[in-house]
C-alpha cells in the first residue's frame, strides 16, 4: 500500500488538476477541429421549456404518495391506467391548467413514485389513497376522472368516500362479465406474471414494439417511449395494476354510483363496447364520445379530451348535480 507523506495531497491535486486542464484544452480544441469539419457542433443557448407541475408526496396508509399539481382552478384528481403513472397526463397538464382546471394526478401505489401497499393490493385498497392527497393539499372535494384501471379506482373513490367526490368521470369503465373476467386474468397471467426479463434487454424492444402496434393511428416513438419506461418505473412488479383492474366488480360498482357521473370514451379504445354497455346500464350518466384515438387518446387527442373534461368539470356536472 502506498504511503502518503506530508505535501504529497497537495502534489496530487494540483497534478490532477493540470491534467483535467490539458484534457479540456485538447478536447475544446478537437471539438471546435470537428466542428469546421461538420462532423458535430458545441451546443449553446436556451433548451426549450415545457411545462412542468409541481410534485409533492402527501402520507397515505402504505407510505409516501407521490402527487403532481398544477396549483390553480377548480381541482380535478387525474388517476392513471395501467401499467403507467401521473406522466400518463403530461400532455394535458398546462392545457387543464389554462382552462381553469386544478389538474392533480396521483401515482397509484407501487407505480411512479409511490410507495406499494405490503400486500397484493385491490382497487379498493387504492382508493384510499385520494383522501390522502386532498387533505395534503387542504382541499375538500375534488372530481375524479379515472382512465381504464383509473376509472375503477374513480369509481371506487366515489363509493367509499362520497362526501369528497364533486363528480366522477369514468374515461372507459369497464363491466366486465365472468367469462371475460376469467380471459382478462389469464391474460395477466401469460403476459405479465409470467413475464420474462430478457439479459440482451430484448424485453424492452418487445413491450415498445406492442404498445407501438397499441397506439393506433401515427404512433409517435418519443410518446411511447415514455409509456414503456412508466411500465418498469415502479416499486412493485407492474402485473399488479391490470390484476386489480381484472378482479374488480366494475359493474357492481357502476351500479352502486350516486352522484353526478360522466362517461367518457373514444372510439378507438379497444374497450370502446365496455363504455357502450356502461352507458346502457346507467342511461342517468352523461356520455361524451370523441372520434378516433386509441388507449392512448389523451396524447392522441389531447385537445378534444381537454376540452370535454374541462366543460364537464366547469359547468355540465352542476347541471347534472341540480336535476
Amino acid at each position: 500500500m502506498t504511503r502518503l507523506v506530508p505535501g504529497s495531497i497537495t502534489f496530487l491535486t494540483l497534478a490532477f488538476t493540470s491534467f483535467l486542464l490539458a484534457s479540456t484544452s485538447f478536447s475544446l480544441a478537437e471539438s471546435k477541429h470537428r466542428d469546421e469539419r461538420g462532423s458535430f457542433a458545441l451546443r449553446s443557448g436556451e433548451m426549450p421549456n415545457p411545462y412542468i407541475p409541481s410534485r409533492g408526496y402527501a402520507d397515505g396508509p402504505y407510505g409516501q404518495i407521490h402527487f403532481r399539481d398544477t396549483g390553480e382552478g377548480v381541482p380535478l384528481v387525474l388517476l392513471h391506467q395501467s401499467p403507467q403513472t401521473s406522466k400518463q397526463f403530461t400532455s394535458v397538464y398546462e392545457v387543464l391548467n389554462k382552462l381553469g382546471v386544478r389538474a392533480i394526478g396521483i401515482d397509484t401505489p407501487g407505480f411512479g413514485e409511490s410507495d406499494p401497499a405490503p400486500f397484493v393490493p385491490t382497487i379498493q385498497d387504492w382508493a384510499v389513497i385520494v383522501p390522502a392527497v386532498l387533505d395534503h393539499l387542504g382541499i375538500h372535494k375534488a372530481h375524479v376522472l379515472g382512465h381504464h384501471t383509473g376509472a375503477m379506482t374513480a369509481t371506487e373513490v366515489a363509493l367509499q368516500f362520497p362526501d369528497r367526490v364533486q363528480s366522477v368521470i369514468l374515461n372507459g369503465p369497464l363491466p366486465l362479465n365472468d367469462k371475460d373476467r376469467v380471459e382478462f386474468l389469464a391474460g395477466t397471467e401469460e403476459r405479465e406474471i409470467n413475464f420474462v426479463y430478457d439479459s440482451d434487454g430484448g424485453h424492452l424492444k418487445k413491450s415498445f414494439e406492442t404498445r407501438f402496434r397499441m397506439y393506433g393511428d401515427s404512433p409517435d416513438p418519443e410518446t411511447i417511449t415514455r409509456i414503456v419506461t412508466e411500465k418498469f418505473q415502479g416499486y412493485a412488479p407492474f402485473w399488479i395494476g391490470h390484476h386489480a383492474a381484472f378482479v374488480y366488480d366494475h359493474t357492481e360498482g357502476i351500479k352502486r354510483l350516486t352522484g353526478p357521473t360522466l362517461i367518457l370514451t373514444n372510439t378507438g379504445d379497444m374497450i370502446y363496447d365496455y363504455a357502450q354497455m356502461t352507458r346502457k346500464m346507467r342511461p342517468d350518466f352523461s356520455y361524451i364520445e370523441l372520434a378516433g384515438g386509441g388507449v392512448d387518446v389523451v396524447d392522441q387527442l389531447t385537445q378534444q379530451w381537454s376540452t370535454a373534461v374541462s366543460r364537464w368539470v366547469l359547468h355540465d356536472s352542476h347541471t347534472m348535480r341540480n336535476k
